[in-house]
């Protein structure tokens, strides 16, 4: 990647619901992510429902379907966070500027998450998301915007517009606009 800057990667571990795909795929354009998608999928990649809640945004989506986890280890560069309930750190507590490598977040399938003997064998990098002791999970789209946006936050926002561009910075400022 020509992109000087540590890259943010979203992997998706054999994701089941395609509007929850496709709401990620929006995000990773928009925060300029790369996604990873670790098949088996539970859907089609061409499913209406996937291209209706990715919008217009799927031309500019950079991603990669792995065929299985070992396919994609066998590409990552860089270091891998797994983000599951089962995490005795938040993903908060970690500074993502420490590594000179991208960052790769790992999401598990909405119906079971990522496989137990994956979070076991790396432990000392498994984070989950503080909420409610009463609940059981966060719907997959809003977790990986959370995370994702935290890694860019730590990054300041690298590559990223931090005002508005398509009416103008000052628009609020510029006419009354309430009646």
């Amino acid at each position: 990647m020509a992109n000087k800057d540590k890259v943010v990667h979203i992997v998706l571990f054999e994701p089941e619901i395609p509007a929850n795909t496709g709401n990620i795929m929006r995000t990773c354009v928009a925060a300029k992510m790369v996604l990873h998608l670790i098949e088996p999928l539970g859907f089609i990649l061409d499913d209406r429902h996937l291209k209706r809640s990715g919008l217009d945004y799927l031309e500019d989506l950079e991603f990669i379907v792995h065929d299985d986890l070992n396919a994609f280890y066998e590409t990552m560069d860089g270091i891998c966070y797994y983000i599951s309930r089962y995490g005795q750190n938040t993903y908060s507590d970690v500074n993502y500027m420490e590594t000179d490598s991208d960052v790769y977040l790992m999401f598990g399938k909405e119906s079971t998450g990522i496989p137990l003997e994956v979070l076991q064998k790396h432990q000392n990098r498994v984070l989950r998301i503080p909420m409610n002791p009463d609940s059981r999970s966060l719907n997959l789209s809003n977790c990986v915007a959370i995370v994702g946006y935290e890694v860019l936050r730590q990054k300041g926002f690298s590559g990223l517009s931090q005002s508005e561009v398509q009416k103008g910075a000052n628009w609020l400022n510029e006419f009354n606009h309430i009646d």
